[in-house]
């Protein structure tokens, strides 16, 4: 009987120390690379006005942001002045003579950028550019045989392998967290640019900039956010490619800003529906929704309802692909691109031009009424001349009202249909033609302009 529980202890000892043996240790990583990751202190100018409360450093998405806004004491007009709101992030040491990575919002509008090493020295820093983009800033610091990171290839990195991060968490210097890659290509609202690592590494605020580091101590990523319905962690982070990075702080050291690949349309997500509305085995591309007039998309002959498929010998699998393969070519380049067009795949050769400044697009919308709905739910009419050239547009047909299978699709009252799958519409008896030989359960596609936007919205009869 002794015999078998030592036999059973045994076995319990060495399944716990062969466990203990798969559990990585941090360490080493640590502290060979602890050094070389700084915290940054970020002092903005704010003018404001005498007697006028300040909230408590709460962002308007923090539920108690309301709370203080509606109890504090009624605002004072007063004599305008000046104050210093601080901040802080995190940052890593790129090479020895004093080169940083960090996040472009972490240094966005700072009047003055102090850069703290783990020895406790202190440096001012100078902004050498920001990409807002991309979310990535390069700053300098004067000093030299300063400790730096070692860069490695984030391509190598796979989902389920361990990652940590070193930041400076709510201003706790040098703290590490640890977890796992839970993701890669990860697409984001508005971050068209950044192919993101998803991790499960804790990161709060003022981990912002600081490294992510894999097993070998190599920096595959700078932490960028999270997703957030507190303010603090829940599980996902997002971290920026290294290589993206490096990119585009080469760029900025450079010359101080990034030049990026543009074509000049505007692309949405293939589906299901509206693979079955062009003839496609299955959604994949990007497909396209409207074109700019003089863009080079538009003098390479790209045109609405063409699907890339391919850019610059590369595949397009979504349309999340396409800005980043056109962003990374430099503007000039000749390059080819696959369409699916009507049926066939076509190819195309253009000239990537240059991005332009952002601008702001104002719509507009009228029409007259007195039409019956179709079959699709869609009472439409057809535009004025005064409409069309308001509009800037030479053809479409107003939506007077939308109701059943339009409705459900997300069609509205004023927006303006510009083509029935692959064919610009330019009357309702048109329309109607193209709708007849659909029956019930049949899916087609339509080019639905909202504003100065358009889009495929797929439709299913019943």
């Amino acid at each position: 009987m002794l015999k078998r529980h030592l036999f059973s202890l045994i076995l319990v000892l060495f399944a716990a120390v062969s466990h203990a043996k798969e559990l990585p240790d941090f360490t080493q990583l640590v502290e060979k690379q602890g050094p070389a990751v700084v915290n940054i202190s970020i002092t903005q100018m704010v003018r404001g006005h005498l007697g006028v409360p300040q909230l408590p450093g709460l962002s308007e998405d923090d539920p108690f942001y309301e709370f203080f806004r509606r109890f504090q004491p009624p605002q004072q007009r007063g004599q305008p002045r000046e104050h210093k709101s601080h901040s802080m992030g995190s940052g890593f040491i790129i090479s020895a003579d004093g080169y940083i990575l960090t996040n472009a919002h972490v240094v966005d509008g700072a009047d003055e950028v102090t850069v703290r090493l783990t020895d406790k020295s202190e440096y001012k820093a100078k902004v050498i550019g920001a990409d807002r983009r991309t979310d990535v800033a390069l700053i300098k610091i004067e000093a030299s045989n300063l400790p730096k990171v070692t860069l490695g290839n984030p391509d190598q990195l796979k989902v389920g392998e361990w990652v940590v991060a070193i930041g400076s968490p709510f201003g706790f210097e040098n703290s590490v967290t640890a977890g796992i890659v839970s993701a890669k290509g990860r697409s984001l609202p508005q971050e068209n640019y950044v192919p993101f690592i998803q991790t499960d590494v804790a990161i709060n605020p003022g981990n912002s900039g600081g490294p992510l580091f894999n097993m070998k101590g190599e920096v595959v990523g700078i932490n960028s956010q999270i997703y957030s319905r507190s303010g603090g962690y829940m599980g996902l982070a997002f971290s920026i490619p290294i290589d993206v990075a490096l990119e585009v702080s080469n760029q900025l050291k450079s010359g101080g800003k990034v030049s990026r690949g543009w074509l000049g349309v505007v692309i949405q997500e293939m589906n299901k529906e509206l693979a079955e509305s062009f003839g496609l085995p299955k959604p994949s591309g990007a497909l396209i929704a409207n074109v700019e007039k003089n863009s080079p998309a538009d003098k390479a002959g790209l045109e609405a309802s063409d699907v890339v498929q391919k850019f610059d010998g590369k595949t397009v699998e979504s349309s999340s692909d396409l800005p980043r393969l056109v962003g990374a070519v430099k503007p000039g380049k000749k390059v080819t691109v696959q369409v699916w067009r009507k049926g066939a795949a076509k190819e195309l050769t253009l000239t990537v031009g240059e991005m332009p400044a952002e601008k702001l697009a104002q719509g507009s919308r009228g029409g007259k009424s007195g039409k019956s709905a179709n079959r699709a739910g869609l009472t439409l009419n057809e535009l004025s001349e005064n409409q069309l050239r308001e509009m800037k547009i030479d053809h479409g047909l107003l939506v007077e009202d939308a109701d059943g299978p339009a409705a459900r699709a997300g069609i509205q009252r004023g927006d303006v249909i510009l083509a029935f799958n692959n064919r610009d519409v330019k009357s309702v008896e048109q329309f109607n033609q193209l709708l007849s030989p659909y029956k019930s359960g049949g899916t087609f596609a339509l080019l639905v302009r909202r504003g100065n936007n358009a889009l495929f919205v797929p439709l299913r009869l019943e």
